[in-house]
């Protein structure tokens, strides 16, 4: 087994270090720690945002679900992506003007109520802990693959590097370190892709001959638009789509920019950057299916860009290459798993502890701590699957109440709190039956039929149930707010003008 793979996971760590290092040296204030001083440019932390946004799900996982299940992993994407738009139409700008810290800060100001902001801090907590599992689940995986060590190795290694760096320099220092785990991630897949296409035209082929194969056995009819489930499609993309607004890694860096005007700008750079890393991901998923057919098995699948280069590129090029995937994927594991420990330290040393830094430091250690140990005693699943279950439950937790709390004036604590939980208990209800039919094997079976007495409506419902459990949070809200006698505060009308009004324009 070759050297190269740890050696390019060394280097990695080693310039994560010493950036980190940087970052320590400027982070002197609590708003260095907390928001970077809110002074992050448009371009630096757009390569920081999409650094943290493409997860351990994107990087391994989403060419893993093309090659297992063809067009219906291309929905993906798009709702990654879309759901960044939303994003710039509805909250980037509010959020950063809003002058809060986190999001629970957020909600305080917006309905000045202890009880929801402590729901929303429990439910920040819930979903980062679950999206950070992933992520070390993913080291796991390939540090498996490249060396001969146990599973915990990787996971142990990624946690105990996340805490170090985010407890030394706090947001400051994990916005570079981001960034520039964002252009690892790119280049480690774009250049393989590059040779992997130079491969498959034969480039490194006696003659040049070429790779043929039959379209209709790589893609077949059941693998393409003709046989998605519309009601699983659909709720899907919902998911997505509102999920991103309900996630605290991604809304808290919206809160580092100068001004309102920055987060917007931030957020339209993010969406060339994202999409067109998804490009990328998603062709050595159809190039899989051309060449490497025998890895599509749950589980396996996620390891395919780790295989890719040595199957096509001959000689030390292939297992260069393949060091270069390794390194971008432990990339991917340590950008997401330190803005999500950012964002969750943040909440927790605000809301116990006053808000210092050396309460920042210690609630990262424990951000960290707790998911390692879940991450340690649970099952890997598909890593797509796993982050797509975090974007549905975000979506109907928080994202009614974030977007209401911006655009609706009638929002009250009440509607708030009742929509929190609500959403969260359906969704969490929803999921956890779906997984018990699955483990009792009542859960597959083809869309629409009955699984031993099981209709398969039931079985949609509760795999996929952002269709209805965002809808009944949104209505929970809105009408427990329109019948509460409290009403919304008094400042309601002036936190609101705060919120959508330019920063220049208040000048």
């Amino acid at each position: 087994m070759s050297a190269l793979p740890l050696v390019a996971i060394g280097l990695l760590l080693l310039a994560t270090g010493l950036i980190g290092f940087y970052g320590l040296r400027i982070s002197r204030t609590t708003s260095d720690f907390f928001v970077a001083s809110r002074t992050v440019r448009p371009v630096w932390n757009a390569s920081a945002i999409s650094g943290e946004y493409l997860s351990a799900g994107t990087f391994l996982g989403l060419s893993g679900l093309v090659l297992l299940s063809g067009a219906e992993a291309f929905w993906f994407p798009v709702g990654y992506a879309a759901g960044y738009l939303l994003v710039l139409l509805f909250v980037a700008g509010p959020l950063r003007r809003s002058g809060a810290y986190t999001i629970p800060d957020f909600v305080h100001a917006r309905l000045d109520s202890v009880v929801a902001r402590r729901v929303t801090s429990v439910l920040v907590l819930v979903i980062g802990w679950l999206y950070v599992v992933p992520q070390l689940h993913g080291a796991a995986l390939v540090i498996t693959s490249v060396a001969p060590v146990p599973p915990w190795v990787g996971s142990v290694g990624i946690a105990v590097v996340v805490s170090a760096v985010v407890a030394a320099g706090g947001m400051r220092s994990i916005t570079f370190v981001q960034a520039f785990q964002f252009w690892v991630k790119l280049t480690a897949l774009a250049l393989p892709l590059v040779f992997v296409l130079m491969a498959l035209g034969g480039a490194f082929e006696p003659g040049g001959a070429t790779v043929t194969f039959d379209p209709a056995a790589v893609f077949p009819h059941d693998a393409g638009p003709g046989g998605l489930d519309a009601y699983a499609t659909v709720s899907l993309l919902l998911a997505l789509l509102l999920g991103t607004t309900g996630l605290p890694h991604v809304l808290v860096r919206f809160y580092t920019s100068p001004d309102g005007g920055s987060a917007r700008r931030t957020t339209v750079v993010v969406l060339v950057m994202i999409s067109v890393f998804y490009m990328v991901s998603s062709t050595l998923g159809l190039v899989a299916r051309v060449v490497a057919p025998d890895l599509a098995e749950p589980g396996v699948a996620d390891t395919v860009v780790l295989t890719l280069p040595t199957r096509l590129v001959p000689g030390i090029g292939g297992e260069l290459l393949a060091a270069l995937v390794v390194a971008g994927a432990f990339a991917a594991f340590l950008g997401t798993s330190s803005g999500l420990v950012v964002a969750l330290a943040g909440v927790v040393s605000q809301d116990l502890f006053g808000g210092t830094v050396r309460s920042f430091r210690w609630s990262a250690v424990a951000c960290t701590l707790i998911p390692l140990a879940f991450a340690l005693v649970t099952i890997p699943q598909g890593l797509v699957t796993s982050v797509g279950t975090v974007f549905v439950f975000a979506a109907s937790a928080l994202s009614p109440v974030i977007l209401l709390g911006v655009w609706w004036r009638r929002l009250t604590a009440r509607g708030a709190v009742a929509g929190m939980v609500v959403g969260s208990v359906l969704c969490a209800t929803a999921l956890l039956a779906s997984s018990a039919l699955v483990a009792a094997g009542y859960g597959t079976g083809p869309a629409g039929e009955a699984v031993d007495g099981v209709p398969g409506v039931v079985r949609a419902l509760l795999a996929q149930p952002a269709a209805w459990t965002i809808p009944l949070a949104t209505a929970t809200v809105v009408v427990v707010s329109l019948r509460d006698r409290h009403g919304p505060p008094l400042r309601t009308d002036r936190f609101l003008r705060r919120l959508h009004v330019p920063e220049l324009r208040r000048r």
